[in-house]
């Protein structure tokens, strides 16, 4: 399931315009044994979410995030130290660290609080892929698009 935001729909700061917050959310399907990530991207100075992306904690799932964010343009990313960032951003446009993710980090932490599932101990969980992906894609699009799917 892959979602992004329109472009045209983005109120953009054209001096801050072009930068994105990067980062990936672990959860899991049946047990955690069977891991599932939520990789998303939020404007840097805004935490508007751009787009997001189901999928294994691969490159692959990462340059189909990246693919989504190529409309927008961005001139620099702001992910952590995870090795696909490194592998697939040029070094002038990587600038990895924890102080550029905070707002990324602060929303991962409000859907843990708000999406049961998303807790790591827990009793409510996903039994299957699809149905994981559509209650937190639901959840997204709500939540970050305001849209009720």
């Amino acid at each position: 399931m892959l979602r992004t935001l329109n472009p045209a729909e983005v109120t953009w700061d054209l001096e801050r315009a072009g930068e994105a917050a990067v980062d990936e959310m672990w959860s899991f399907v049946g047990h955690k044994g069977h891991p599932r990530w939520l990789w998303q991207a939020i404007d840097h100075h805004t935490g508007k979410v751009l787009a997001y992306v189901f999928g294994r904690h691969k490159d692959e799932v990462f340059l189909q995030l990246k693919a989504l964010l190529e409309p927008f343009g961005l001139t620099r990313y702001y992910p952590d130290y995870w090795g696909a960032y490194t592998r697939h951003l040029d070094p002038d446009v990587h600038c990895p660290g924890k102080r550029n993710t905070q707002k990324i980090e602060r929303k991962h932490m409000t859907w843990r609080t708000r999406i049961k599932r998303l807790v790591r101990k827990t009793i409510c969980f996903s039994k299957t892929t699809p149905m994981h992906d559509i209650v937190l894609g639901l959840f997204v699009n709500r939540y970050a698009f305001g849209r009720a799917v």
